[in-house]
């Protein structure tokens, strides 16, 4: 997931925004104590989120993988006043932990945790979104494209993680796992769709910015 020099890694952090002491705390947690902790957005994508929300300034965010609640906490740094995140997981045994960080973080007012399979609660979202975040399996990337593209708002923006997959998208089709094949699938999907302008960029592990015309 490192495409670039760690050293230059490490001077774009310094060179962003200061990440919360809750983000701090809540990195440190999760490679004490959960499985995979590289998933986790970390201090530069995590300011690099912060910004595009400030940019939209969200009524409603739409965030598809919650994991242990870092991009949800940045993502929700741009909401207007009165504003919703509403990040959707199943992973079972993470819950607490999200909820204590976002009562730490003084945000328990504007995101909420559902915990059924996206494809089950999107629709019942309310609308229309200005963002929405993709961060979670990626057999269903193309499926999450579609279950939100006619409810995001012109000029509103979604977001997709891990769209190089460790360069693995650029192996030969027949070489490819079903994990690859979605992401190469939603990346193709996203480019030939005339209703987005889009831009992949090469951060951490591939961010796919899709704007709403």
């Amino acid at each position: 997931m490192n495409f670039i020099d760690p050293a230059l890694d490490s001077y774009c952090e310094k060179n962003s925004g200061e990440e919360a002491w809750y983000l701090k705390e809540l990195t440190i947690e999760t490679f004490e104590k959960v499985q995979m902790p590289m998933m986790l957005s970390g201090h530069l994508q995590g300011r690099f989120l912060s910004m595009l929300s400030h940019l939209v300034r969200p009524k409603i965010i739409v965030e598809i993988g919650t994991y242990t609640g870092y991009s949800a906490l940045c993502l929700a740094e741009g909401l207007v006043e009165g504003g919703m995140l509403h990040t959707i997981d199943i992973d079972p045994y993470l819950p607490e932990m999200v909820h204590r960080y976002v009562e730490k973080a003084g945000m328990l007012d504007r995101i909420t945790m559902h915990h059924q399979p996206a494809l089950q609660i999107i629709p019942t979202l309310p609308g229309p979104f200005d963002l929405v975040f993709i961060d979670a399996d990626k057999q269903n990337y193309p499926n999450y494209f579609d279950a939100v593209i006619d409810r995001v708002r012109p000029g509103g923006l979604i977001i997709a993680d891990n769209v190089l997959w460790s360069g693995k998208i650029l192996l030969p089709m027949d070489e490819q796992d079903d994990a690859t094949r979605a992401l190469t699938e939603y990346s193709r999907k996203v480019r030939s769709d005339p209703r987005v302008e889009k831009v992949m960029v090469p951060l951490r592990d591939g961010v796919l910015v899709a704007r709403r015309k």
